[in-house]
């Protein structure tokens, strides 16, 4: 390695490590998770059974505690309000869950 290239080798180690995701949302679509839970108006949803601005409903006492747990959430609000979603979709706003609320590594 040439001493000029050590520097650019510094600067993605340390954007990659400052990216980390869990290894159960590496690939995610965040453009389609966001566009999902636009659609079917999670935020809503949660304003109008948690009260207050919905956000009390992220991290409940201890409940959502790792990345997989999260996306079993997600997959229950999928099966109970009957959306149809495809596994994928699950983990893509499972994702922006994390990305925005959670922020498993």
């Amino acid at each position: 390695m040439s001493p000029s290239t050590f520097p650019l080798l510094l600067l993605l180690v340390g954007a990659s490590a400052g990216a980390q995701v869990p290894a159960l949302y590496e690939g995610a679509d965040l453009k389609l998770g966001e566009r999902l839970i636009a659609e079917h108006k999670c935020a809503a949803c949660h304003r109008q059974k948690v009260g207050g601005d919905g956000s009390s409903v992220y991290r409940p006492a201890g409940r959502v505690n790792t990345p997989g747990v999260l996306r079993g959430m997600v997959e229950s609000c999928n099966t109970e309000l009957n959306l149809g979603l495809f596994p994928e979709e699950v983990t893509a706003i499972s994702a922006v869950l994390n990305r925005d609320h959670y922020r498993f590594k």
